[in-house]
């Protein structure tokens, strides 16, 4: 799964398997949803586990009620003034359908738990991967970053030895 290379809100490629290692979670975001609030607690999360090898990314969708409109420099812009992102943000992305992004579709063919696979379902759908790059687990919109269920699947898996 990280073997792939994704463009960046700069339009940088960033290769994924530079995250090899490090616990992940991976959300589709949005400027214009009721849950983009949630971008203040995935910056929480991000910047208390980074020093243990986390990482929150972030990939914006338009497909969910269009509530992704903006150019990637308003969306850079949005998530630094409004939430003071810092965690990396990634190009514009197709999460489910024909055009869905080779990210996206591996993610959504996996079985976890709590939710199994199956298409994205709405914008900050969440899936937390282990160092090595598995998908250990998978939350819905409506769970927040802050999460006791969210908060205690990081810290298992930031518990984990490296391999």
């Amino acid at each position: 799964m990280l073997q792939l290379t994704m463009p960046s809100l700069t339009g940088e490629d960033i290769d994924l398997a530079q995250y090899q290692g490090r616990v992940l979670l991976i959300v589709n975001v949005a400027s214009a949803c009721g849950y983009t609030p949630q971008y203040k607690g995935l910056q929480a999360l991000h910047a208390t586990y980074a020093a243990q090898g986390f990482a929150v990314l972030g990939f914006p969708c338009n497909q969910f009620g269009q509530q992704e409109p903006g150019s990637a420099a308003q969306i850079a812009t949005f998530c630094e003034q409004r939430y003071g992102v810092t965690f990396p943000m990634f190009a514009k992305v197709d999460v489910n359908g024909p055009h869905q992004c080779a990210l996206y579709k591996h993610l959504t063919a996996q079985h976890t738990q709590p939710v199994p696979a199956g298409p994205i379902q709405w914008n900050f759908e969440k899936f937390l991967l282990g160092r090595d790059g598995t998908v250990v687990a998978r939350f819905r919109s409506h769970v927040a970053p802050e999460s006791a269920q969210l908060v205690e699947s990081i810290e298992r898996e930031l518990a984990k030895p490296s391999t």
